[in-house]
């Protein structure tokens, strides 16, 4: 927002967004933050820090969901070695979170404690805590070289709140538009529909580097509009509506 991550922005520059929000008709999902998306072996005070300035956004926000990471691991080492730290350092936001009804909201991402469905589910079930659910992120699990659906989606889904939408190819793990990647999309949107799923989506493209548009079968006419951010989730909108139309015929 105004070229800052929300978490950046005074409690009072956080009301005059929301101010502005309202006045247009906008609601928030959810907080995008950074938290625990710093390197493990890096001081935690001043970070933990952040986390209460942000669940005091995300109140004012009137939202009740932070989208969180579970800490960069060293390069060649195992994860498992950190876990102990991992799990001290969710449970001191799990209180610091107390009272606030916002849920901690762990997405999969390359690289941190969390990058695997089963350390995800680990993180979840060793703290036990009714308000530290999952985002699922499906092209993050690709680039991990991890099958999204049914596997992954099987180990997570009683916990997963709401889906982060992208795609990726296992091949060289770049991005692409929803449903033309590895990610299985639609057949994961399909049975968390039918099974009753209330969440939403999240669309985050990362499609900076995407030049496949022509081939592409989308509804929509790029010509005219200007190349970079615009464009490119313009196509990732389109991308996801044509799942979500094919969904549509398949949920009970």
């Amino acid at each position: 927002v105004n070229g800052k991550n929300i978490t950046k922005h005074t409690v009072r520059e956080v009301k005059e967004i929301k101010n502005q929000l309202d006045d247009n008709g906008f609601k928030i999902s959810a907080v995008g933050s950074p938290i625990g998306k710093i390197k493990i072996t890096e001081p935690f005070d001043s970070h933990l820090d952040l986390f209460k300035h942000t669940l005091e956004l995300a109140k004012i926000l009137d939202t009740k969901y932070i989208r969180m990471f579970s800490f960069f691991m060293p390069e060649n080492e195992n994860p498992e070695n950190y876990e102990d730290e991992v799990m001290e350092r969710w449970h001191k936001f799990i209180e610091a979170a107390k009272g606030y009804d916002i849920i901690l909201s762990h997405e999969n991402e390359k690289d941190i404690y969390g990058d695997t469905a089963e350390r995800c589910l680990k993180l979840i079930e060793t703290l036990n805590c009714d308000y530290v659910r999952a985002v699922f992120d499906p092209a993050n699990f690709v680039q991990c070289n991890i099958e999204t659906y049914p596997y992954a989606y099987k180990l997570l889904k009683k916990y997963v709140v709401y889906f982060h939408i992208k795609d990726a190819l296992l091949s060289d793990h770049s991005v692409v538009p929803s449903g033309y990647g590895d990610g299985k999309i639609q057949e994961i949107l399909t049975e968390a529909y039918n099974e009753g799923f209330e969440g939403f989506l999240s669309l985050e493209p990362h499609l900076g580097s995407f030049q496949g548009l022509t081939d592409l079968e989308l509804n929509i006419n790029v010509k005219d509009m200007p190349e970079g951010g615009p464009k490119q989730f313009a196509i990732a909108v389109e991308a996801l509506k044509k799942i979500i139309n094919g969904i549509n015929g398949i949920v009970k």
